[in-house]
């Protein structure tokens, strides 16, 4: 199992940077996600690894070696893309074997490593089956099988349950991770959704214009995002700016509307400009008790569990909240609430040189 070192990885296409000194470090036998918008360097940086792209600056080093000029078949390296890119020609065993029937393996070998995948990804009665005749979870457990197959000691994965359906696509995070860590690989699992970096990474990488901006548990990324841009990407927020009047034992912010909320403890000084961001899952709507501002509920969405209430305020300030679905009824489209939080849920940031706004926006 390799560890994985990329120091100052950069890579341009035209005048776009999709990797901008890109540094990242995945340890031996962990599952990391790397996470971020479209357009933001994942796949650039996956295909890197794979040597399908050579950086033009930087270190690829895969247990300690530089691999960055390496070709493809000297990494030991199995990229499973989007498409899985099943031969259609060939049945489920033969798509398994190809790379061992590339390399000439004996026939004994072929055998036992075909029964020992097909085994494990629970396709041991449709070998013989050709990929338009598979459900999507069976070709993407294929495309497994067959990564797998190759000897390969890292497992890169480019949004490999993008194509699923949703059902499929949630039982297939935990088979996946679950087959990864039987095996005992390294992997990288490049995804836009938070949902699936939070349920299947031991670590999470947060990308954005080709620079990893935070690296962490999920634990750690959705409870102490590093900036604005991850606490809103990772969970929507809602965010107010104000000036920062104490900061212990919480920090309190005072808005140009004169309101003064509360966030966790931070070390801004006395003064300065700052964000608090709330998610809207630890954001509170109540008739009754008080709170540090009131709005109007615009629209209530049942989504299951919860529902989704978007809100206006007085100064025309837009929020959003998530209530628990047995609350319906006791809060309407039309009723006055008010909105109050936790104040250790309230995560406090610098403001961004380049504005809130800037901030937030996904290229």
């Amino acid at each position: 199992m390799p560890t994985v070192k990329l120091i100052g990885l950069k890579k341009s296409f035209d005048y776009i940077n999709a990797a901008d000194g890109l540094d990242l470090e995945v340890h031996d036998g962990e599952y990391l996600c790397l996470l971020g918008p479209t357009g933001a360097g994942k796949t650039t940086a996956l295909r890197m690894i794979s040597g399908l792209l050579t950086p033009d600056e930087g270190q690829i080093l895969l247990d300690g070696k530089d691999c960055a000029h390496l070709e493809v078949e000297e990494r030991k390296a199995a990229l499973l893309s989007q498409t899985y890119a099943l031969f259609p020609n060939l049945t489920v065993e033969d798509n398994i074997l190809f790379g061992l029937n590339i390399r000439g393996a004996a026939a004994e070998v072929k055998e036992r490593v075909l029964i020992n995948m097909l085994d494990l990804v629970r396709l041991s009665g449709r070998s013989d089956a050709f990929p338009f005749e598979l459900s999507g979870g069976m070709q993407q457990r294929t495309a497994l099988a067959r990564a797998l197959a190759s000897g390969a000691d890292l497992l890169l994965l480019d949004e490999p349950l993008r194509a699923l359906d949703a059902r499929l696509r949630i039982s297939l995070r935990v088979e996946l991770r679950s087959l990864v860590k039987t095996l005992k690989m390294t992997a990288i699992h490049v995804t836009h959704d938070h949902d699936e970096a939070l349920v299947m990474a031991d670590r999470v990488a947060i990308i954005r214009n080709g620079r990893i901006l935070q690296v962490g548990t999920p634990e750690e990324i959705w409870d102490n995002p590093a900036t604005p841009f991850v606490a809103n990407f990772v969970g929507q927020c809602n965010f107010f700016t104000g000036e920062v009047l104490e900061n212990e034992p919480y920090t309190v912010l005072r808005t140009k509307d004169g309101m003064l909320l509360k966030g966790r403890p931070s070390k801004l000084p006395k003064g300065s400009e700052a964000v608090l961001g709330v998610k809207i899952g630890n954001t509170d709507v109540s008739k009754e008790r008080s709170g540090y501002m009131s709005a109007k509920v615009e629209r209530i969405i049942f989504e299951g569990r919860n529902l989704h209430c978007d809100l206006m305020m007085d100064n025309g300030h837009r929020l959003s909240a998530k209530v628990p679905s047995w609350k319906r009824g006791k809060v309407s489209v039309g009723d006055k609430v008010n909105v109050s939080w936790e104040e250790t849920k309230g995560a406090v940031f610098p403001m961004p040189a380049g504005g809130l706004e800037q901030e937030l926006k996904v290229e």
